[in-house]
């Protein structure tokens, strides 16, 4: 008798045990990663230097990724001269519209846009939410989409999911499951760096109405608990937004178009958070945000960067932010690397990343 209950009180004891570590590793995954598993993370990837990504068939991030215009050989072809640029690591925003109108087609893109990014040794990085809208349009539409309003920036750009189901709770489940379902297809997958939860939130004029949206989103994708870390871009000194954005990041990511010292002054500052600091827009000729002036910090501080953009097409990214037709011309570039026929727009520029990127290489 004495013996069974010994046993009894032993089998209790273990399942005890077991019960209280399952627990413990679930209240974890729901958690902010350390310090030193980012840190250990960061250390075992090379020095990543990319850029934002959307074809130059497509005016808006709806047009890259719907049935209607997505178009893997025209990606190929951009991605391929990417890689013979030497960049690494490329950024490109989701579109909840797409997937609504068919989940299984949309986590199907999904897997041949991260299968041609690895066949061009590019790691991928998305975005699944995105507040900034620079034309009329404040909420996506699927389809066939507008064509360029000539001498208009970003003239049809679409927020994803769009600014009226940000503001609306009642949405929130249907977006829930958008999290969910594409991180859990992705949570293991090595063509995936890191997931950059909500671009710009706030921006587009939505202001604090993001910030329900925004902190759903980061429960969401921390109960998925993926093998890669989470992130949101810090991009402007709202203290209120950049309080939420720092409790959540498993690793710090920032936006800085400003010149080498603007640049500088944001990386010592997010550096005392003792976390990898990765860079993912950034990039601004006339604003002295320029290859020649910033890559050097990147690579002297070895944080990752991101410029913005590769080839330039129908969202006409040349043109500076706010500018309409009609507006004086400008001197030079504002974003782009690549004329549509992808002749350089400055081959100094060529040089300069495949130059720093293949110093980082050797000595790994």
């Amino acid at each position: 008798m004495l013996l069974s209950m010994k046993k009894s009180i032993a089998f209790l004891l273990v399942f005890f045990l077991v019960l209280r570590s399952v627990n413990l590793h679930a209240q974890d995954s729901t958690l902010r990663w350390s310090n030193d598993k980012a840190w250990q993370w960061y250390n075992q990837h090379p020095w990543y230097c990319g850029f934002n990504y959307i074809p130059a068939y497509a005016i808006n991030y709806t047009a890259m990724w719907d049935k209607t215009s997505f178009d893997p050989a025209a990606i190929d072809k951009e991605l391929a001269l990417a890689e013979t640029s030497g960049m690494n690591v490329l950024r490109a925003v989701l579109q909840y519209a797409v997937y609504e109108n068919d989940p299984a087609y949309f986590l199907k893109t999904l897997d041949r846009f991260a299968a041609i990014c690895d066949k061009h040794h590019i790691k991928f990085v998305p975005s699944l939410f995105d507040d900034c809208a620079f034309g009329i349009n404040h909420d996506p539409k699927i389809g066939k989409q507008p064509e360029p309003l000539k001498g208009w920036y970003a003239w049809a750009w679409s927020p994803s999911p769009g600014h009226s189901m940000v503001t609306d709770s009642t949405t929130y489940p249907k977006l829930e499951k958008y999290v969910k379902a594409v991180i859990g297809r992705f949570k293991n997958d090595q063509r995936i760096l890191f997931w950059d939860l909500y671009n710009e939130p706030t921006n587009g004029g939505l202001g604090s109405a993001t910030f329900p949206l925004l902190k759903k989103v980061i429960a969401w994708a921390r109960t998925v608990n993926p093998d890669q870390p989470l992130s949101i871009d810090v991009f402007d000194n709202n203290p209120r937004l950049n309080a939420i954005i720092y409790a959540a990041s498993d690793i710090i990511t920032f936006h800085n178009y400003g010149n080498k010292e603007i640049l500088q002054k944001q990386i010592n500052e997010l550096k005392q958070h003792n976390r990898p600091v990765i860079c993912t827009e950034w990039m601004n000729r006339p604003w002295a945000s320029t290859v020649g002036n910033n890559l050097p910090v990147f690579y002297k501080e070895k944080i990752g960067c991101m410029l913005w953009g590769l080839v330039n097409g129908k969202t006409q990214t040349d043109l500076p932010w706010g500018h309409r037709p009609g507006d004086p011309a400008q001197a030079v570039w504002q974003h782009d690397l690549y004329h549509g026929d992808f002749i350089p727009y400055n081959t100094n520029e060529i040089d300069s990343l495949k130059k720093y990127i293949q110093q980082s290489t050797v000595k790994q």
